[in-house]
């Protein structure tokens, strides 16, 4: 049945307009929307871009993090290297003995003569540095055994000191050395960093340099490799010092600092840490 025509106007539209007529359907049934930007039907519209991308779209935005609409991150995190992986590199390069030993093949320098009288030892405090450090580990019989097993010419009567500390901010310490009577101070010093730059995976990568922190009257050597652990490289610094019975090394990993461009560390900071740490540690005989 026809129906009559209505006499009433059309309904109006919350805000004034009149409400559009009934869309045509399209191509596939489905009724063709009204296209904001004048574009044609049929084309994309040419408007600014949603608010977010589709579900698994890369962000055009830079620096958008993967969140609840599900876009990748924008490049590959950051691996933090734990503290179990830098004490084992950072003592894996800094056993004495790969310094100790290359002095011995390079040859017999020094060793005609009497041996400097034992005076001083090493001992393995509690803490280091006025308590800024704390013991984790006395390492001095199993890492250290093997200094002490290791011949040496220029050496008599070494003994091991090695050991693990921990600061409050997450860095890590590690004491190497070793004391006797000793030849020739200033090759050991230098050897104990050449064991440390040729230990395997290690890389010399800022050249020793040679301080003598105000207040003191030892000299320390310094210098700052790199070590591999799997896709990450570890920047190491460590100073060394050398005298008639005490030999030893330093290595100092701040936290977050693993990573840190080599040639931001400050090496004058460590060599005056590394003297105070000596003078803690080091102690007169009977």
């Amino acid at each position: 049945m026809t129906m009559p025509p209505s006499s009433s106007p059309p309904p109006h539209h919350p805000y004034g307009g009149p409400v559009p007529p009934p869309q045509q359907p399209g191509a596939f049934g489905a009724p063709q929307q009204p296209n904001p930007y004048g574009a044609p039907q049929g084309h994309p519209p040419q408007g600014p871009p949603p608010a977010y991308p589709p579900q698994g779209v890369p962000s055009p935005y830079p620096g958008a993090g993967a969140g609840a609409w599900g876009q990748p991150p924008m490049g590959p995190p950051k691996k933090k290297l734990s503290a179990g992986a830098v004490v084992a590199i950072v003592i894996g390069s800094l056993v004495v003995v790969g310094g100790i030993g290359y002095g011995v093949k390079a040859g017999l320098d020094g060793v005609t003569g009497p041996f400097p009288e034992a005076k001083h030892r090493l001992v393995v405090s509690q803490t280091v540095l006025d308590g800024e450090f704390t013991l984790l580990s006395d390492l001095s019989d199993t890492q250290g055994k093997e200094i002490e097993d290791t011949p040496d010419f220029t050496v008599k009567d070494a003994k091991a000191a090695v050991g693990q500390y921990s600061g409050e901010d997450g860095s890590v310490l590690v004491l190497s050395g070793m004391y006797g009577q000793i030849k020739n101070p200033g090759t050991t010093r230098s050897s104990i960093l050449k064991g440390a730059a040729t230990d395997k995976g290690s890389t010399l990568v800022v050249k020793p340099r040679n301080f003598t922190p105000a207040g003191y009257d030892v000299t320390v050597s310094c210098q700052v490799t790199t070590s591999k652990d799997g896709l990450s490289t570890t920047t190491l610094p460590m100073c060394a010092w050398g005298d008639e019975n005490t030999a030893a090394a330093i290595a100092l990993v701040g936290a977050g600092k693993a990573t840190a461009d080599p040639k931001d560390i400050d090496l004058a900071g460590l060599a005056e840490k590394t003297v105070r740490i000596r003078a803690e540690i080091r102690k007169p005989i009977g």
